[in-house]
């Protein structure tokens, strides 16, 4: 695919589908219009009253603030508000939706507001290490509106970790879901030119060992080096 191109939306239902056949999928379908404006607001006044924090890359002693990599501000989601809630409650039925027809055997799922200011990027990274027995699938939800080419801020797929084309290109659209392979499928985001609201998450299992990511259309060797 052209570097340039852009992904269209997928219907209800033929998520699941693309998500098999290439490890990602991009849908409208999900989220109601209404909660993403809800989401939205929340996002936009916690920002502006100083509530998300720089983020890092790592965990625990090796949690680091790499400016180099990424300069997004975050924010983890509760269930005290009610409109966080509501939509952990649409990625609860997502969870059930994957394990029924995918048999990923997903078992919690996190999830953080993310805000990128002007000049704010992520460069190319997987979710997690191959192996690592934590994130097993990925999901990115916009809430940016009257987004436009020159605002940048889009999210670049490659197909896997040997690629260096961009497989797919997502504008950062309001309504706009992401669902990809956590280590499987490298992804950046491209420098923002205005603020970029989005809520990234990502679901776990207990036991990786027994649920194992997809492998459809992805590199099946298991030395490959990791990008992270």
């Amino acid at each position: 695919m052209n570097a340039l191109a852009v992904s269209e939306p997928l219907i209800r239902g033929n998520w699941i589908n693309a998500l098999a056949d290439t490890g990602w999928a991009v849908t409208h379908a999900l989220v109601s219009p209404e909660l993403a404006v809800q989401l939205r607001r929340e996002a936009i006044d916690l920002h502006e009253n100083g509530y998300l924090s720089r983020a890092g890359v790592g965990r625990a002693e090796d949690h680091a603030l790499l400016s180099s990599i990424r300069r997004d501000k975050t924010k983890w989601l509760s269930r005290e508000s009610a409109v966080q809630a509501a939509y952990l409650d649409v990625m609860e039925e997502v969870r059930l939706a994957v394990n029924s027809s995918l048999f990923m055997g997903l078992f919690s799922y996190e999830a953080h507001f993310a805000a990128y200011e002007p000049g704010a990027f992520y460069k190319r990274h997987m979710d997690a290490f191959k192996g690592a027995r934590n994130r097993v699938l990925s999901s990115v939800f916009y809430l940016n509106e009257d987004w436009l080419a020159e605002d940048g801020g889009a999210l670049a797929i490659y197909a896997d970790e040997t690629s260096t084309e961009i497989a797919d290109v997502v504008v950062p659209e309001l309504g706009t879901l992401v669902l990809f392979l956590s280590e499987d499928i490298p992804h950046e985001v491209l420098p923002a030119n205005r603020d970029r609201y989005s809520i990234a998450g990502w679901f776990r299992v207990n036991d990786r060992g027994v649920a194992p990511s997809l492998q459809v259309a992805l590199p099946t060797t298991p030395d490959l080096p990791d990008l992270n």
